[in-house]
Parts: structure tokens; sequence; C-alpha cells
């Protein structure tokens, strides 16, 4: 197999897997094989080892002393540092957009994903197109991360963002009924136009308070799913990975 078809395989393999335990379809304590993944996955087991120990580096997989991996499960607190972090990256990103300007271009088109995640509200307070908020907020954050113009910043941002449950869309409702949760979307989209407007006018310093006060909403969320409906954690994907 080419270098190419390795590296092709390998993300696959860490996107299909890290999938899998987010989702709780493999929960913590289980133990991996590469030769039974490689089956399920239908790729070499040479991607499949490179995606384990990606995945082992995201802290999503514990290494065994005798060699394997496992599924980790996630202390509440771990949770919490990972959300932390990935605000103080994304406030980072921010700050440098800010600070060193942004091609108008690409303003424009983060501008243009505010405008369109506008019209995933209705007019009533309840009324969000979940599906279509999770997919532009992710597009967003993806951007985001490109505005300072530097590759280091962006891939920083994105290592932050693939930590246990610090992904920006971590702990959207995805259909859920949850009350709490719809009405945090809209402020949220507040802290996009504003979190747009303090990188073009140039202001650093509140462009990463707002981005780190930002990522704080999947905080309150899980905050609100622990003290107010722990039932939730069985209904949310992946949840049940956390123990307090």
């Amino acid at each position: 197999m080419k270098g190419s078809e390795v590296a092709t395989h390998g993300r696959r393999a860490v996107i299909e897997l890290r999938e899998k335990i987010v989702s709780g379809e493999l929960p913590g304590g289980t133990r991996l094989f590469e030769v039974s993944l490689a089956e399920v996955l239908d790729v070499s087991r040479t991607p499949v080892r490179e995606a384990l120990s990606r995945l082992a580096e995201e802290g999503l997989l514990d290494r065994l002393p005798n060699g394997g991996f496992v599924v980790r499960r996630f202390g509440y607190a771990d949770v919490i540092d990972s959300i932390e972090l990935r605000g103080v990256m994304e406030g980072t990103a921010a700050r440098l957009a800010a600070e060193r300007g942004v091609a108008p271009e690409a303003l424009a088109r983060i501008s243009d994903v505010v405008r369109q995640l506008d019209s995933c509200f209705g007019p009533g307070a309840d009324e969000v197109d979940f599906d279509a908020y999770a997919d532009l907020n992710e597009e967003f954050h993806h951007q985001l991360a490109g505005l300072a113009g530097s590759d280091i910043v962006r891939r920083e941002v994105e290592r932050a963002s693939s930590l246990p449950f610090a992904s920006p869309s971590a702990f959207l409702p995805n259909k859920t009924e949850i009350e709490a949760f719809r009405r945090s979307l809209r402020s949220a989209q507040e802290q996009h136009h504003a979190m747009v407007e303090a990188i073009a006018a140039r202001e650093g310093a509140r462009a990463e308070w707002i981005a780190r006060e930002h990522a704080r909403t999947a905080r309150h969320n899980l905050e609100y799913i622990f003290s107010q409906d722990p039932e939730l954690l069985q209904r949310i994907p992946g949840l049940a990975l956390i123990h307090r």
C-alpha cells in the first residue's frame, strides 16, 4: 500500500474510532485489538495502529502496560479542564487575529457563517434548527482557528478541540428536547457576533475574552446535566463515559 493510501486510511480510522468512542458504541473500559478493528474498519493493521496511538494522544484511550489500548472513562474534572483549554486556545487565536488583522475575504467568510447561523433560529424563544446549527457552528470554529494566519495556532486549536468532550459541538442537544440548552444557543450566537465584531475592530483583549467565555457554554451545559438533570447522561451520546 502506498504511503498516501496509508495516510488516508489512517485519517478515516481516527475519525471512525473517535466517533465510536464518543457515541458510546465503544464503552469505557473496552479493550481494543488491532486485528478485530482492522476487520471492522476494512483497513490494514498499520492505519489502525496509528489511529490508536493518535487517540491515545488525544486522551480517549489509555495504553496498557503489556501493550494494547483500552477506552478511557473520563473524570468530570478532566472534561472541565479540556473545555477550559479549548477556550484558552481559541481565545489566543481570536486575539492574534484581531491584533494582526484579518484579510477582508476571510472576515467576509466567517461573517457569512454567522449570518447563516442567525437563520437557524425561529421567532419563538425555543425554536432552533439543531442540525443546521451544529454544522454551521463547527464551520465557524474551524474558520476562527485559521483567522490568525498561523498554522501553528490553527493546529493547536484543533488539537485542544479534539480533547475529550472539548469540541464546540460536544454538548449540543442534537434534537433532544432540553429547554436550557436551546436557550443557551441564542446567547452563544450573540457571542459569535461579538467575537467577529471585536476581531474586525482589532480589539484583541475583547476578542480573547469573548472566545474564552464562549467556550464555557459547553461547561455550563455539562454542569446543568450533572446537577439538574442527570437522566440526560443516558440520552446524550458519550456522556456515560464521564464520572464524578
